[in-house]
């Protein structure tokens, strides 16, 4: 699986990310950069009737991703995984609104409530081009391999993160953590919109005034991480021994890897909240698409990074890593602060991932017990996660996402003509 993954995540992922991003960019006519009073007010016109769908949206990425991935990184690949996060996220912009546009495009009604996502606009989208039995398989295969995510990366790697930083055993964290998250599952998208949209905000401007506190008491400090981070960004410290560029190429690899998962820019799952969205402009709720990637990657990672390269990290397992950076400038009631948030984020993910999945299953079964079935095994999945070794669930996430990131892509190319900026 390392070896796949070495491919997929280290070469095919990254190189598709950065070209169909450049090339969405240019199309897109870098609007959301030359133009930002312009895109802030089509996100403002959109606010209330998107920003429920923003904040499920969110919801499903911020959390592990920006803390625990973000030290992951930087444990694999040395502080220039930052660098290669910042690049992966400004191309992830156009991406992202390029796949929340199809799947407002192509979403549907039924009983007054919009559904949607990537699955949808692979078929519908793609029955022109290739015919219907052939879009339909290639969208049946997407829509399991958002099953797969949401029980790995959107469940697995969540729980397994958070489920050691509490008194109880990893066992019974992990029966009190499904318990609580079927309660809220069980609501549907009106309970799951609900509270996350309460619990986001809060989760998240409460994180940045602690990484800002930080950050902002050793601001002196701050130019010599920059430094380290263009630095290592282009390192060339493993050529010893004739491995010139291993180094970077590693460095990339993880920084791409890790804020792909961070920010879901291009693997096709984000657009399946955004479709639920009672908004009519395409161009509004997609704006809001950029503005997701914009607070996931380039504010909460940024802030995550910095606070862990100001502790000079060790090698130590990434989620030690995070509490004794914040331990190191907070005392112990930091640390304890940020095991509340972590274990928080982390539920807000899974009850999101959960409607992705549910979702998915909806788009290949139609028979109800299909939905009971795939309950029952997210809520078993999660007590699992509590308790199995995590490094395999990273190299199991990281390949599910490569191979969707780059299926969702090629079809965002196939679809480029159906994407307006207006």
């Amino acid at each position: 699986m390392e070896l796949l993954n070495k491919y997929l995540s280290g070469i095919l992922m990254p190189a598709f990310l950065i070209t169909l991003g450049i090339y969405f960019a240019l199309k897109l006519k870098f609007f959301y950069i030359f133009h930002p009073i312009k895109t802030i007010k089509a996100m403002l016109k959109n606010q209330k009737q998107g920003f429920k769908a923003l904040c499920v949206a969110l919801a499903g990425t911020l959390g592990i991703g920006n803390i625990v991935g973000v030290a992951s990184a930087i444990c694999m690949g040395g502080a220039g995984s930052v660098f290669w996060m910042w690049i992966s996220a400004i191309c992830a912009m156009s991406l992202k609104y390029a796949e929340v546009y199809l799947a407002m495009k192509f979403r549907k009604e039924r009983d007054g409530k919009f559904f949607g996502g990537a699955p949808h606009y692979i078929r519908d989208g793609l029955k022109g081009k290739f015919g219907t039995k052939i879009a339909y398989a290639l969208s049946c295969i997407f829509a399991i391999l958002c099953v797969i995510n949401s029980l790995t990366t959107g469940n697995l790697v969540q729980i397994n993160s958070v489920s050691t930083l509490t008194s109880f055993s990893p066992l019974m964290f992990g029966v009190i953590f499904s318990a609580l998250a079927l309660i809220v599952i069980l609501g549907g998208i009106k309970r799951i919109s609900k509270l996350t949209s309460i619990l986001i905000p809060f989760l998240s401007i409460t994180y940045i005034l602690i990484c800002l506190f930080v950050i902002l008491g050793n601001i002196e400090k701050v130019p010599m991480v920059f430094t380290m981070i263009f630095r290592d960004a282009f390192s060339l410290k493993c050529a010893t021994g004739g491995f010139c560029g291993y180094g970077i190429a590693y460095t990339i690899r993880y920084g791409i890897a890790r804020g792909v998962i961070s920010n879901e820019a291009g693997c096709g799952t984000a657009p399946c909240a955004h479709a639920s969205s009672d908004c009519n402009s395409f161009h509004g709720q997609s704006c809001l698409g950029i503005f997701e990637v914009f607070i996931d990657t380039i504010l909460l990672c940024t802030l995550t990074a910095f606070v862990v390269l100001l502790a000079e990290p060790t090698n130590s397992s990434p989620m030690n890593l995070i509490l004794s950076a914040f331990e190191r400038y907070m005392g112990a009631f930091g640390a304890r602060l940020i095991t509340i948030l972590c274990v928080l984020f982390a539920f807000a993910t899974v009850i999101c991932q959960f409607f992705y999945g549910i979702e998915s299953i909806k788009f290949i079964s139609k028979k109800r017990y299909s939905n009971a079935v795939y309950t029952i095994i997210f809520c078993l999945v999660t007590v699992i996660g509590a308790i199995i070794p995590m490094s395999l669930m990273w190299q199991i996430s990281d390949l599910v996402i490569a191979i969707m990131t780059i299926l969702n892509l090629v079809c965002l190319f196939l679809l480029r003509k159906d994407i307006n900026y207006r």
